[in-house]
C-alpha cells in the first residue's frame, strides 16, 4: 500500500502526527485508522463474494483486476493465439524510420533496395526532387504525374 514512501517521509508523518494529535491521543487515533481500514477492506470482500455469487458459475475465475483497462488489455495481448508477439518482435522501429528516412531523402537503402526500387522505379518512371523550384513550364505543357502523391 505505501511501497513508494521513503524512510524520510515516514519519520516526517510520524513527527507530524505526533505534534498535530499529541503523544496521549496518537494511539488511540492509530487504533481509529486501522478499524476503519479493517472495515472498508470486509466490506470490500464481502461485496467482491457477493458479486461473484450473483454472477453464477460461468463467472468463477473472474478476477475484479480485469475491470482495470490496462490489465485487460495487457491480459489480451499476452494471450498467443492471435501471434502478436511475433508480431511485434518481427517490428523493428528503428530500421522502419531509417528507411523512410532515406525515402524522404531520395537514398536507397540495402534492404529495401529489392521491394521498393522495383515498385518506385515502376510507378513513378522518375524522382521528383522537391527542394529545387520548378523550372518555368510552356502551358500546353503537363506537369509530371507523380503516383505516390494521389
Amino acid at each position: 500500500m505505501f511501497n513508494d514512501i521513503g524512510p524520510l517521509e515516514l519519520v516526517t508523518l510520524v513527527v507530524l502526527a505526533v505534534l498535530v494529535f499529541g503523544p496521549e491521543k496518537l494511539p488511540k487515533m492509530i487504533q481509529d485508522v486501522t478499524r476503519t481500514i479493517r472495515k472498508i477492506r470486509e466490506f470490500s470482500e464481502s461485496a467482491k463474494a457477493d458479486i461473484r455469487e450473483e454472477l453464477g458459475p460461468e463467472f468463477k475465475d473472474f478476477e475484479f483486476e480485469d475491470l482495470n483497462p490496462k490489465t485487460f488489455i495487457r491480459k489480451q495481448l499476452d494471450n498467443d493465439e492471435l501471434g502478436l508477439k511475433e508480431i511485434r518482435n518481427g517490428f523493428d522501429l528503428k530500421k522502419e524510420m531509417a528507411e523512410v528516412t532515406d525515402a524522404v531523402h531520395s537514398r536507397d537503402t540495402d534492404s529495401s533496395s529489392s521491394s521498393s526500387s522495383s515498385s518506385s522505379s515502376g510507378s513513378s518512371g522518375g524522382s521528383i526532387d522537391m527542394t529545387k523550384k520548378p523550372e518555368k513550364t510552356d502551358p500546353d505543357e503537363r506537369p509530371p504525374f507523380d503516383a505516390d502523391a494521389t
